[in-house]
């Protein structure tokens, strides 16, 4: 059993080589891509969950790190935004954007707190939201999905989203008069954004009910 009473799920199925060959050499239909999906997302979460090891924690935070997000979105991008492996896709993509872009991400956080009074709170980023500031709420909130209250981990996520999506909006609109093109990709990005937050927010709610597959 986990820390918040949840089993920990059955080991997801592995195609390598020899179970490749064991399904005569052809690669795993839909419906064991999805089961495969499903499987390693509950096993990621419940191993991680279960151990209290601050070492595996970290590990399991920095996990595109090591096998890169192309590999990641290869295993868990397809699934639907609200299940648990749509869950963990997004929590990492929002990490790795903020690993790579931190100065855009700290601009357009800082963009949109003045909107946003609540959601800026409920993320719980350190003042002032500075490039480093969004690196480690980034950490933190993935920490908190193997470490903490899952459910917390999600809403300080998708309230991180928010705020974002309210800065791009606000940042669109000042550029509207001398970059169009600029501005609608910002509106665009904005929408996207605010999706993923409440995306987030309603996996926070099906986690509370153990709803979240």
């Amino acid at each position: 059993m986990t820390d918040s009473g949840r089993s920990v799920p059955r080991r997801p199925i592995a195609f390598g080589p020899d179970a490749i060959e064991a399904h005569g050499g052809s690669l795993p239909g839909p419906a064991e891509v999805t089961e495969i999906a499903h499987q390693t997302a509950a096993v990621l979460v419940g191993t991680g969950r279960a151990a209290h090891d601050p070492a595996l924690t970290a590990r399991l935070v920095a996990l595109v790190d090591d096998l890169g997000l192309s590999t990641v979105a290869d295993l868990w991008a397809g699934r639907p935004a609200r299940s648990l492996p749509g869950a963990l896709w997004r929590l990492y993509a929002l990490r790795e954007w903020v690993r790579r872009q931190p100065v855009q991400a700290s601009r357009e956080y800082a963009a949109g707190i003045r909107f946003t009074d609540v959601a800026h709170a409920v993320a719980g980023i350190a003042e002032p939201p500075g490039p480093d500031e969004v690196r480690v709420l980034a950490d933190d909130i993935l920490t908190g999905v193997f470490a903490g209250d899952l459910a917390v981990a999600l809403e300080r996520a998708a309230a991180f989203a928010s705020v974002i999506s309210a800065g791009r909006a606000d940042l669109a609109h000042d550029r509207d008069g001398t970059d169009p093109a600029g501005a609608g990709t910002l509106t665009t990005t904005a929408a996207a954004m605010q999706r993923t937050g409440e995306d987030l927010l309603a996996c926070a709610r099906l986690w509370r009910v153990d709803e979240l597959d």
